[in-house]
């Protein structure tokens, strides 16, 4: 998603009316709720999770295509089997034989369908592949996309069983989850806020003495510096930890180290909207139509981890990984001119600082023995600044 060319929201495709009349009852809905809050607003996270998550009407649960040149924007799993192809050698190298698989937000299915591809070739597919989804709508995308006889496929809607080991995958998913919003006033953070203008939203501010940003920051920060954070980040880590007894968490995200995250260049903050292929940062237009996202900060999410009982086993670029993990074997092992064009093509996509292999990182965190990891050769840990292992 990040390497498209930021538009203007007037320049939009237009929805379709029927499109708009379920965003209409979702803001509806929004606006219900910031009436109902007492001081007439509410914070952007809630916008965010009901804009994304509301049942039926949300960017997630309204049964729209989302993913693919059909849809909003291509995530790495959908530009073409490499990335899986890739990650399956990472995870050929840690699956024990009793070990499973576990996908948070799976998406299309497409990654699942193509990792499973790559690992039963070389006779390493898992026997329980657990998929953690919870759009019932997606849910139900992906049970039509897999079927795999020799792999048993499980969905929960809200974290796995306790007792897993092996290998979990979350491609972009800390990017989804709702986001706070804050903005430096007096050398000191505020938190952003959604009130009404009379039927329209509007941003608003209010004092914030939490614990998601440091007031030292925003002191050497300039003034209306934006910038947002996830507070639903150590509440994800913590279950997931509490479910995991042992193996390896791999996490693919756009973002940043804090010392580039809370960069003076990045003033307008990292929310991002995502549109028929359109990238623009108007998060209040047309809610339930567009997808939300926000950077991640990698040292956050190290510290948090760390926090949950995690090791953090390795932090890189996903270019890195990819190269690492095999990529340049995979192009070389091409059948013929056509086929290795075609891979060249996923290549740039996933590895060209301009796409997405800089700015997405990956982030490796353990639970018991720490094994070696082809895709962190390059690691990059010492970059998490201000994070001590």
């Amino acid at each position: 998603m990040p390497g498209d060319v930021m538009t203007t929201s007037q320049s939009l495709p237009d929805p379709s009316l029927a499109a708009l009349e379920r965003s209409r009852l979702l803001a509806a809905r929004l606006r219900e709720v910031i009436d109902a809050s007492g001081d007439g607003v509410i914070g952007f996270d809630e916008f965010m999770a009901m804009a994304l998550y509301e049942p039926e009407l949300g960017y997630y649960a309204n049964g729209e295509r989302i993913f693919g040149r059909g849809g909003d924007f291509v995530t790495a799993p959908e530009a073409g089997s490499l990335f899986a192809d890739c990650l399956a050698e990472q995870c050929r190298e840690l699956l024990g034989c009793d070990d499973v698989i576990v996908e948070y937000g799976g998406g299309s299915g497409r990654l699942a369908n193509d990792l499973l591809d790559a690992l039963s070739a070389q006779g390493a597919a898992p026997s329980r592949y657990l998929m953690v989804e919870p759009s019932a709508g997606l849910a139900d995308r992906q049970r039509a996309a897999l079927s795999k006889p020799a792999t048993r496929i499980e969905w929960y809607a809200d974290h796995p069983p306790a007792g897993c080991s092996g290998v979990v995958i979350a491609n972009e998913v800390l990017d989804a989850l709702p986001a706070q919003r804050f903005v430096v006033e007096d050398r000191r953070w505020r938190e952003v806020v959604i009130g009404l203008d009379g039927e329209i939203f509007a941003w608003r501010s209010r004092d914030y003495d939490g614990a998601l940003l440091d007031h030292a920051w925003a002191a050497d920060l300039p003034e209306g510096y934006l910038t947002e954070a996830q507070p639903g980040l150590d509440a994800w880590l913590q279950a997931l930890r509490a479910r995991l007894a042992r193996g390896v968490v791999l996490l693919f995200d756009y973002g940043y180290p804090r010392h580039e995250f809370l960069h003076p260049a990045r003033s307008r903050g990292t929310l991002q909207c995502h549109y028929r292929h359109h990238v623009h940062d108007d998060a209040l237009r047309w809610p339930g139509l567009q997808d939300i996202t926000a950077s991640v900060d990698f040292t956050r999410v190290a510290e948090a981890a760390f926090a949950a009982g995690f090791e953090v086993a390795g932090y890189t670029s996903q270019a890195q990984f990819l190269l690492h993990a095999g990529l340049d074997a995979l192009l070389a092992a091409a059948a013929d001119e056509t086929e290795r064009y075609r891979l060249a093509q996923q290549a740039k996509q996933l590895l060209l600082p301009g796409a997405m292999g800089q700015t997405f990182k990956c982030m490796a965190l353990s639970v018991g023995a720490t094994p070696a990891l082809r895709g962190f050769r390059h690691d990059e840990r010492h970059r998490l600044e201000g994070f001590l292992p």
